[in-house]
């Protein structure tokens, strides 16, 4: 965020995050999933430049791997996608 020319509330409020949570990222709190992809996403950086496991920022993104994908690929990790995310929903909610 050094090179951002916004302020961290106003990227918090773009994201629909609540105030401070980028600060507390920075200080040790981890993001989810989906928030480590979305910060991802918005900054075009990639999510392992975000955990620090790599000094390239533009080392391949989620989206950009997926691209790469060929169509049955696509659809088979769609379809992985749907049968976690379910799972999740049924385990949280109970939903049986």
């Amino acid at each position: 965020m050094k090179n951002c020319s916004k302020s961290t509330n106003q990227i918090e409020r773009e994201l629909g995050y609540s105030r401070n949570a980028l600060h507390n990222y920075k200080n040790g709190t981890e993001p989810s999933g989906n928030r480590l992809i979305e910060l991802a996403e918005y900054f075009h950086v990639s999510f392992k430049f975000l955990i620090e496991k790599t000094d390239d920022p533009n080392e391949s993104k989620p989206s950009e791997l997926f691209e790469q994908l060929n169509e049955r690929q696509k659809f088979e990790m769609l379809k992985l996608c749907q049968d976690w995310s379910d799972k999740l929903l049924s385990d949280t909610y109970c939903l049986n």
